[in-house]
């Protein structure tokens, strides 16, 4: 009895002489990585175990041909652990770095979604209001003379289409995020559906005496699916007019780059705040906060994020710079 309990203090120092610095160390090295830590916690469990077994072998006073036979034991299931633990250490340190990961873009995107239902409530409540009061004034006679009862009429059908687009964005919007959108792939002349998306926006910039400009260059032929590309060029240029004064030039350029294809929309804004380029074509951001008022014509929010995740469908890139007169959206797409 005596015997066993002096192996087992034995066992015990041995291990703990191990244990401890290996305790101590990882709790003064706090910034190291998840990975790191879990190494290092595994190579301080198994080599405690192996100090524990060496110490007791060496104070049985085994003969020489046991105790190398012990120790060589010892050392080929000690590295083997250790191999394995750590293999199994960094697999379970990749899932706690994905898991944290998945967690925190799930709050990125549940914040978005908090962001997003107030400023849609925001947009919709002010056209809303509009629209019923104009009901009720034409209802109840209070509008009589045929000039007012035709503006109201005029103005009831633009915030209905003003809401139908905001509608029609947010289904789009929850397309792209579900993962429901299925692309047609086809070759799409580039410079043919600038020309389209240049003729329709023209009204619109003639109405904010904003020039619209398609510069002359090689377009390439990008592989795309073409109704959505239109979209992303669509709400891209209605971004550009919207933001550019009176008398100001947006222009539609593109080229190709290598392997790709890529087209540019170039505004006169006079430039986003660099702290907040990397934040334009999240959901909903507009620059403003949620509760500034939305000028006529304004958009809800959602065409830059929309874009963002047409381009990222097409295996795409997009990027929005400053440059001398205002912002330049870069599109790059698979030729």
């Amino acid at each position: 009895m005596t015997d066993r309990i002096l192996v087992v203090l034995i066992a015990l120092g041995c291990s703990l002489a191990v244990a401890v610095p290996g305790a101590v160390l990882l709790r003064v090295r706090r910034g190291w990585s998840v990975t790191v830590h879990v190494c290092v916690l595994i190579a301080v469990t198994v080599l405690a175990m192996a100090a524990g077994v060496v110490g007791t072998a060496l104070a049985m006073f085994i003969s020489p041909h046991d105790l190398s036979v012990l120790l060589t034991v010892v050392a080929v299931a000690g590295v083997v652990s250790l191999a394995a633990a750590l293999w199994q250490g960094r697999r379970l340190a990749a899932a706690s770095m994905w898991s944290a990961e998945a967690r925190r873009r799930e709050r990125q995107l549940e914040a978005s979604r908090r962001e997003l239902v107030a400023w849609v409530s925001h947009d919709l409540r002010s056209p809303l209001a509009g629209l019923r009061a104009m009901a009720e004034a034409l209802e109840d006679g209070v509008v009589a003379d045929r000039g007012t009862v035709d503006e109201y009429h005029r103005r009831i059908r633009t915030e209905t289409d003003r809401m139908a687009g905001l509608v029609d964005d947010l289904f789009e919007l929850s397309r792209i995020n579900a993962g429901a959108l299925r692309l047609s792939l086809s070759a799409v002349p580039l410079g043919d559906l600038v020309s389209d998306a240049v003729a329709s926006a023209e009204p619109l910039a003639i109405a904010k005496r904003v020039r619209l400009i398609a510069a002359a260059g090689d377009w390439p032929v990008v592989r795309a699916s073409e109704p959505e590309l239109s979209r992303v060029l669509a709400n891209l240029l209605r971004n550009a007019i919207r933001h550019t004064p009176p008398d100001g030039t947006v222009m539609v350029s593109g080229g190709r780059d290598g392997a790709n294809g890529w087209f540019a929309v170039t505004d006169a804004c006079g430039g986003i705040p660099e702290a907040d380029l990397p934040r334009v074509f999240d959901v909903a951001f507009r620059g403003e906060t949620a509760r500034t008022p939305r000028p006529a014509g304004g958009g809800g929010g959602l065409g830059l994020a929309i874009v963002r995740g047409l381009v990222e469908a097409h295996a795409g890139e997009v990027a929005v710079s400053n440059v001398d007169t205002g912002c330049r959206f870069l599109v790059r797409l698979p030729a």
